[in-house]
């Protein structure tokens, strides 16, 4: 199969139209990924306030968009549009009603104080998929308060369970993933996907709402596991502060642990004076096999009739007795050679990638883990993460992401409007003509 047809004739969602009313990331991690898989997917821009705020974030290069908004708007057109003028408003249901799916997380309320909310775009356009991505459930009453990344990991659980319970750094901590953003643009794409094969079957489309919360949550679920858990037993053996812990109503922060019947930990391995991220993670399974191999390969046999050890529920009890003893052997080797040892006697265990190690990995950049897409202008090639998946008989075309109101022209032709009519859209302010990036570049001030 050649690559060409890797890229066009085997695109999951080749011919459907998706009109992208997002910003920032968890919405437009959403419909870039859609593009990927084929669609044509156009963003609405507002054009008095310079289009989507993360093209002017974080900049790092003269006259370039931020790295902000080209890792998560590639392969999409875009258009400038007023939808409060007539014609803007006009334009709007113009193209939702030759769309397939309608993707918005403006403010809660606003898609239906403009008039396209679920009622009105399904009037317009029975047959349309609308999916709307806010902070909180509707009904819940926090309905109504904006959400960002960390008030998502707050309110789902995960700020709650993440961190150290000792004193000084017991306190709620956000994890560097992105839970509250990518992570619901990737669930409310399930959503969308799953819709689109309904409507296979029922010819209508149908309205899809994603929280930032659920989504959060979801990715939580083992911690409502084990507060189920904490209500029946009222401790976990499981967790790192087990067995010396007061326990209270609600489950403790995990620190370094697994989260299943099994203990993980992080150790320090050659190097670690100096390298921040010389670790690695090494699992013990429950199993005494498991135990037996860690033994063995760690050239201390004797663990294997230690008392202490002698069984899963022991070596719970005991868990701050083994991580030093580990750990005198995990600091004379890297992290590497420990992977690949541990590895090898069938010992869970990884190395602590840092992102420069992640960002120049010639592996993740080969297999189109990390792949290269080319900007054009100062900005030149860059990197980002591609499709996270893999399909045997389709890659993407990664494509640079879009100047502003760049393909103003070319949807609004194909709307019907003449040349002369586009001009007198950009005098009304319906639109703007499309713009290039024009910014310094950000000087950082560096402390001493």
């Amino acid at each position: 199969m050649t690559e060409e047809k890797k890229t066009s004739e085997y695109a999951p969602l080749k011919g459907i139209k998706v009109v992208d009313w997002t910003q920032v990331q968890s919405g437009p991690s959403c419909t870039q990924l859609l593009a990927w898989l084929g669609a044509d997917v156009i963003k609405i821009e507002r054009p008095d306030i310079g289009g989507d705020p993360t093209r002017n974030q974080l900049l790092d290069i003269k006259d370039s968009w931020g790295m902000y908004f080209l890792q998560l708007n590639a392969n999409k057109k875009s258009l400038t549009l007023n939808i409060k003028t007539d014609e803007g408003h006009k334009i709007m249901e113009d193209l939702l009603k030759k769309a397939d799916v309608f993707i918005e997380n403006v403010k809660p309320g606003a898609a239906e104080r403009a008039g396209f909310g679920w009622d009105d775009v399904h009037k317009m356009n029975p047959r349309l998929i609308m999916a709307s991505l806010k902070g909180f459930n509707q009904g819940s009453r926090f309905e109504n308060v904006k959400a960002y990344e960390p008030v998502a990991q707050s309110a789902g659980g995960a700020a709650s369970t993440t961190g150290w319970n000792e004193d000084g750094f017991n306190v709620p901590t956000q994890s560097a993933g992105a839970l509250g953003d990518t992570n619901s643009g990737m669930h409310i794409t399930i959503g969308i996907l799953a819709a689109l094969f309904q409507r296979e079957h029922t010819g209508e489309g149908v309205y899809v709402y994603q929280s930032m919360q659920n989504a959060v949550m979801d990715l939580c679920r083992i911690k409502l596991r084990d507060q189920v858990m904490l209500d029946n037993l009222g401790a976990l053996p499981h967790y790192a502060v087990y067995p010396d812990f007061k326990w209270g109503k609600a489950i403790p922060r995990a620190e370094n642990t697994e989260g299943g019947e099994v203990i993980g930990w992080t150790y320090k391995a050659k190097g670690w004076e100096t390298d921040p991220n010389a670790y690695v993670y090494i699992v013990i399974q429950n199993s005494n096999k498991s135990w037996e191999a860690i033994a063995n390969t760690m050239g201390h046999p004797e663990w294997i009739k230690d008392e202490r050890f002698k069984d899963w529920q022991h070596r719970q009890l005991h868990k701050k007795e083994i991580y030093p003893l580990i750990e005198s052997y995990t600091k004379q080797y890297d992290k590497y050679e420990l992977t690949e040892k541990l590895g090898a006697a069938g010992i869970p265990v990884g190395p602590i990638l840092d992102w420069y190690e992640l960002e120049n990995d010639p592996e993740l950049n080969e297999d189109g883990t990390i792949v290269t897409i080319d900007q054009g202008g100062n900005r030149g090639k860059f990197k980002t993460l591609g499709m996270p998946f893999t399909m045997s008989n389709y890659k993407p075309d990664y494509k640079r992401a879009p100047d502003l109101g760049e393909n103003n022209n070319e949807i609004l032709s194909d709307l019907g409007y003449t040349e002369d009519q586009i001009k007198g859209l950009e005098k009304d302010g319906t639109i703007i003509p499309a713009q290039k990036p024009k910014n310094p570049r950000r000087e950082v001030i560096k402390g001493k």
